[in-house]
């Protein structure tokens, strides 16, 4: 039964399509919902299977996101997707992760997806678009999951289609309050306002598909040398003071963050701005600098826990 405009609806069997259709992937009622993380609906409710669930922020908003109840013990709830909709775009329109603006002096912090509640895309269709949702700043985590997605994947086989897949387990984010939206209020992404040296914070991983010698095959031999690979990194700028958002499967040693690293500000004076940084300077070969087609064709999901 659900009240509805004044009256009540039985779910008798003449008009069960009709309640079917008001239920959450839960097999509750969108007003019923009272879960704000995948964690919570395994944990509390006992939901066990992979798929879509809807959420409710702690300001009543309820989203629809991707639960992963299986890897590492489950409850990761998908919170963001980094697709790059045009590889030879500098910053245009789709570039959300860095900027929509182009690359300008006038906006050196670009569209601070990474820092701000501009929420886009649905979960359905985050290996075709970006995607943010407000477990993004809303969720109170401790860790993080990230999987590689080969784009245009339906969601059913999202895990077998993955290029690389690990998490954490380190309680990183505890002291950042709890997920990446208050870390990057903390930490910037501007030009300028950071060095080389500056390396971010650097999380030791555990690899669910892939190892190190994966993730060097997935990057540029030229480049292999400027970083260590079983780490996940935030935050860095490169020898232009450029600054990026996430380095994914590495922690920079060295100062050329623009091929291996993702996201960041608005302004790249020197190198190329887009979601994918110059990750693709050579054109998806990696016997030089830039990182394989199978990096540049993925969609890299973020997950909390």
């Amino acid at each position: 039964m659900m009240q509805s405009a004044g009256f009540l609806l039985l779910c008798v069997p003449l008009i069960s399509l009709l309640c079917e259709s008001s239920k959450t992937p839960t097999g509750e009622f969108p007003e019923s919902v009272t879960a704000r993380s995948c964690r919570e609906l395994l944990k509390k409710y006992g939901h066990k299977k992979d798929g879509l669930y809807y959420l409710r922020s702690k300001d009543n908003e309820v989203y629809q996101t991707y639960c992963d109840m299986s890897t590492n013990g489950g409850g990761w709830t998908l919170v963001a997707s980094v697709h790059e909709n045009n590889i030879h775009g500098s910053c245009t329109v789709g570039d959300r992760w860095t900027s929509q603006q182009g690359s300008s002096s006038y906006h050196p912090a670009g569209d601070g997806s990474w820092s701000n509640k501009v929420l886009f895309g649905t979960a359905e269709a985050a290996t075709n678009d970006d995607y943010k949702n407000p477990g993004y700043y809303d969720i109170k985590a401790k860790d993080i999951a990230v999987w590689h997605v080969h784009n245009d994947n339906e969601l059913e086989f999202w895990k077998v289609a993955s290029v690389l897949r690990y998490h954490t387990n380190s309680n990183f984010l505890t002291p950042f309050g709890g997920n990446l939206y208050h870390f990057f209020k903390k930490y910037h992404l501007q030009y300028g306002i950071g060095t080389c040296n500056d390396r971010g914070i650097s999380v030791p991983i555990v690899y669910d598909i892939g190892s190190d010698m994966r993730v060097n095959e997935l990057y540029g031999e030229s480049v292999r040398a400027d970083f260590d690979t079983g780490y996940v990194t935030f935050r860095v700028f490169n020898n232009y003071q450029e600054a990026y958002a996430m380095c994914s499967g590495v922690r920079p040693k060295g100062c050329y963050a623009q091929y291996y690293c993702i996201g960041g500000g608005g302004y790249f004076p020197n190198t190329f701005c887009s979601d994918f940084a110059y990750l693709n300077a050579n054109n998806g070969a990696t016997n030089g600098y830039g990182a394989s087609k199978e990096i540049i064709n993925a969609a890299v999901f973020i997950f909390y826990r």
